[in-house]
């Protein structure tokens, strides 16, 4: 199977089955072991999604007709063949060529032609047609309307910005484990294997790789010494404040980053629990536990269940990782632009509300429940928590008074384009000891 192939199928599954596009990936990628061929697909379907509004938009004008839903997997092609000639250096012949045979390997013979003339109509057409797609909000910006709208209403003064961040490559953050090495240590390893990078401004674990680097060369990887981790994602974990605590929760835990640096942070806690409701979550959990190799108890629970999980010791300290939108970290998941509509978020913010509920009975009197998520909506953010606390008379916010991020009634929020991190958002809760 040639790249595109591969590609129109990835895409085909996330256009139409609603998958995401990660497993999307990985489930069209089994068995190809050519590096750059994996590269390559990797890119056209990344790509694709990330401009798909704008990609669609044109594909709309240059067909007579819609393409029935069974051919979805044309689509996808001619999306991804649109890709190749607008954001990247295929020269147009090639970008042609490859993907009119790629239509003839899906098994539709009669799509190459259809392949062929859409594509070439793009290149008589192509000044037209992006000189009046660069009037529209949703195809100059390439997400949908609600979510530009909502942007607008929430961040007036950076939604543009944010807006043209989430079409950007992501930027590759690691998070140095000083519990095996230093940063310093690290960075001249990486330095010796060839590769460029710098320390964070803000994260005191964080390195910022200025080219992307597969997992597997990152020198120490497989033995714990570095983890991949957005800024974002790092600064907030250390509000945890955990030096003083004997036991700690680390709710919705999966895939493990922000609990393994809960232990590379403090080391001195006495007690671990990591919650995760997912079982393929839960082997990701576990499997960090193993490439780290620090100590928690993997809990396989719904972290609203309390009475089938929780021992009634109460906790010092509760991460609450919360389920959220995800709107913060389109670049790096451009697929969230498509699969997620208004309607998701409102029964996301009721998840929210009841993990919040559920937990704070499991914190001690002056205990922290550190509130995150990484979402950029105010819905699920600053407003959930003016909520909470409004309604438990035993909630203190706490101001988080560092020098990152953009400071909100109720808490802190970094935002993409504006920070060096991805959209994160947390609030600090303290239980007080008496009312």
């Amino acid at each position: 199977m040639d790249a595109r192939t591969a590609s129109a199928r990835v895409l085909s599954a996330v256009l139409d089955e609603k998958i995401h596009l990660d497993r999307a990936l990985s489930l069209n990628t089994r068995g190809i072991d050519d590096v750059r061929e994996k590269a390559l697909i990797q890119e056209l379907s990344y790509g694709t999604m990330r401009w798909y509004f704008r990609l669609d938009a044109v594909l709309s004008r240059l067909l007579d007709r819609p393409l029935k839903s069974r051919d979805s997997d044309i689509k996808a092609l001619l999306l991804c063949g649109l890709y190749q000639m607008l954001f990247l250096r295929t020269p147009d012949h090639a970008a042609v060529s490859a993907t009119v045979e790629a239509a003839r390997k899906l098994d539709k013979p009669w799509a190459a032609r259809l392949v062929n003339a859409v594509l070439r109509r793009f290149q008589r057409e192509r000044g037209g047609l992006e000189a009046t797609l660069s009037t529209s909000p949703v195809t100059r910006y390439a997400h949908p309307e609600w979510f530009i709208t909502r942007l607008r209403q929430h961040w007036p003064t950076y939604w543009q910005t944010v807006l043209e961040a989430n079409n950007q490559y992501p930027p590759l953050h690691l998070r140095v484990n000083r519990l095996k090495i230093t940063r310093e240590q690290y960075l001249e390893k990486l330095r010796l294997a060839g590769i460029e990078a710098v320390p964070a401004r803000y994260a005191d674990s964080g390195i910022h790789v200025h080219s992307p680097v597969v997992v597997d060369a990152l020198p120490g990887f497989c033995q714990g010494e570095v983890t991949v981790q957005d800024f974002g994602a790092q600064l907030v974990t250390t509000l945890l404040d955990a030096a003083p605590a004997r036991r700690v929760l680390d709710a919705c835990a999966a895939p493990g980053g922000k609990t393994g640096h809960i232990i590379e942070l403090w080391p001195e806690i006495e007690e671990l629990i990591a919650v995760e409701m997912d079982a393929d979550r839960v082997a990701l959990l576990n499997a960090t536990k193993a490439r780290l190799g620090f100590a928690a108890t993997v809990i396989h629970a719904d972290i609203l269940q309390t009475d089938r999980w929780w021992d009634g010791a109460p906790f010092d300290r509760i991460l609450l990782d919360a389920p959220c939108s995800a709107s913060g970290v389109v670049r790096r998941h451009p697929d969230i632009k498509y699969l997620r509509v208004p309607g998701q978020i409102d029964k996301l913010v009721r998840t929210q509300q009841a993990m919040l509920n559920a937990l704070w009975p499991l914190l001690k009197p002056g205990g922290k429940l550190l509130y995150v998520t990484c979402s950029i909506f105010r819905e699920e953010n600053d407003e959930q928590i003016r909520q909470f606390s409004g309604n438990h008379a035993n909630v203190r916010v706490m101001p988080v008074t560092v020098d990152w991020g953009l400071a909100t009634p109720y808490g802190r929020q970094t935002l993409p384009g504006h920070d060096e991190a991805d959209g994160f958002y947390c609030s600090q809760l303290l239980k007080a000891s008496s009312l």
